[in-house]
């Protein structure tokens, strides 16, 4: 029988904290990174709105100026991603979880995060939001964090506390955190998509990292929720009259967003044999200026309600100023999955909440008498959940997005129920791009012959 386990002695413990420098020196870098990590974030937001700024104020004044605009600067953008950061491409979650592949190693790690593919994906994510494409900037976020975080691993003591993977897990996490000001939605990040390892999870330290990544936003745009000032927007509870229109919402995005994740990683896999996926393959800045105009085509027929991540509809829609029906949905799922066919570095966690939010908005201008920001909320979580299967994740950022502390069970079920429906369309969207990248870099294994 074994011996008791003693407690630890105050004295020697206290002792042992404040005399071990190297504990000290790993903990101050790593926090040090963190708030940089947070701020570089904080400047990529900026980046971002200021340029679709200016693409929105040139729209608007020469409205047919995207069917020019748009498919040459796709071009560009895809030309300059393949010649000088290719693994720039995409959203950027999945480099970060094929850097934390137990295949990819130290010396080839930096293809998928590194301070010039921050770089990188600062300018080129900027670009696509001025040439007006449907794309977002949250899962860009995620590998500009990862990079910013794991460059620290020069400054950290040769026997630190944190490993090359819980940098990279904390980078990611705060860019998600920053992005969206959610502290506690890029904790879940960490511990639904980024974490495949117990120990990574437990460690308060890159907790800690997270959080401080996350309030730096806060702390340059005060304490408000993405879409404005905290209680500007509130849901109201899912009551018994709302159950059924919930339920419809969820399945309707389950069934949506599996497909829009099925469609995503088919297009992207290059493993189609139809005339767009070789064309794709052998004249990649063509097909992407194709897919530029497609998208203007598709911004100009919605008189510019698609252009950018969505965000603005979305306001508009929990505002209860914008009533548009059916449209909305389907020009900015297509305007989506295109634009992230062609090539550039573009995210879809924003689009996506748009798309959830388009569906939720119309089953409530179908069903009358029914709370509209209550099912815009519910579709937004849906949706976000059933592409990412990640429903923690999902429900979180909504419930933090929105002020929804009162749907806090009805979010989660609608995050959950979906994220399973989309299971049964999909393969996990997130995995299966981080196997592609993977692939990139480490060859497979040739078959055994027994």
């Amino acid at each position: 029988m074994s011996a008791p386990k003693q407690h630890p002695h105050f004295i020697t413990s206290l002792q042992g904290e404040l005399y071990d420098w190297r504990l000290w020196t790993a903990r101050a870098v790593v926090l040090a990174f963190a708030s940089m990590a947070g701020l570089t974030v904080v400047l990529f937001t900026w980046m971002c709105e200021f340029a679709f700024e200016h693409f929105r104020s040139v729209e608007r004044e020469y409205w047919w100026s995207p069917l020019l605009w748009t498919p040459v600067l796709t071009a560009v953008i895809v030309w300059l991603t393949r010649r000088f950061a290719p693994g720039a491409a995409g959203s950027g979650i999945p480099q970060v979880m094929a850097a934390l592949a137990p295949e990819v190693h130290a010396p080839v790690r930096h293809f998928f995060v590194s301070i010039w593919l921050t770089i990188s994906k600062m300018v080129l994510t900027a670009l696509g939001m001025l040439a007006g494409l449907s794309l977002g900037r949250e899962g860009p976020s995620v590998q500009v964090g990862a990079g910013v975080m794991h460059s620290c691993r020069h400054w950290l003591p040769k026997r630190g506390v944190v490993s090359d993977h819980g940098l990279l897990i904390a980078g990611g996490a705060a860019g998600i955190a920053a992005a969206f000001n959610t502290p506690l939605g890029g904790i879940m990040f960490a511990i639904e998509e980024l974490s495949r390892r117990p120990e990574q999870r437990s460690n308060g330290l890159i907790m800690a990292a997270i959080v401080l990544g996350g309030l730096m936003s806060v702390s340059v745009y005060g304490n408000s929720s993405y879409f404005g000032i905290v209680g500007a927007i509130r849901v109201d509870r899912l009551d018994l009259h709302m159950l059924w229109p919930g339920l419809l919402v969820t399945i309707a995005c389950g069934l949506a967003g599996g497909l829009f994740a099925r469609l995503l990683i088919v297009s992207l896999s290059g493993q189609s044999t139809d005339w767009f996926s070789r064309t794709r393959a052998r004249f990649p800045v063509r097909f992407a200026a194709l897919c530029g105009l497609l998208v203007a085509v598709i911004g100009v027929a919605s008189n510019g309600s698609i252009f950018g991540s969505g965000f603005m509809h979305t306001r508009a829609l929990l505002d209860g100023v914008d009533e548009s029906f059916g449209l909305f949905f389907l020009l900015k799922f297509l305007a989506t999955w295109i634009t992230t066919w062609a090539g550039v570095p573009a995210g879809i966690f924003a689009p996506s909440l748009a798309i959830g939010g388009g569906i939720g908005s119309d089953m409530a201008q179908l069903l009358l008498g029914v709370s509209s920001t209550t099912l815009i909320a519910v579709g937004m979580a849906a949706f976000l959940a059933a592409v990412t299967q990640a429903p923690m994740t999902s429900f979180i950022i909504v419930m933090e997005m929105v002020d929804g502390h009162g749907l806090v069970l009805s979010l989660m079920a609608a995050a959950l129920l979906a994220s399973g429906i989309s299971r049964l369309v999909s393969a996990p969207l997130y995995a299966a791009l981080a196997d592609l990248q993977v692939r990139r870099v480490v060859p497979a294994e040739p078959p055994r012959l027994t």
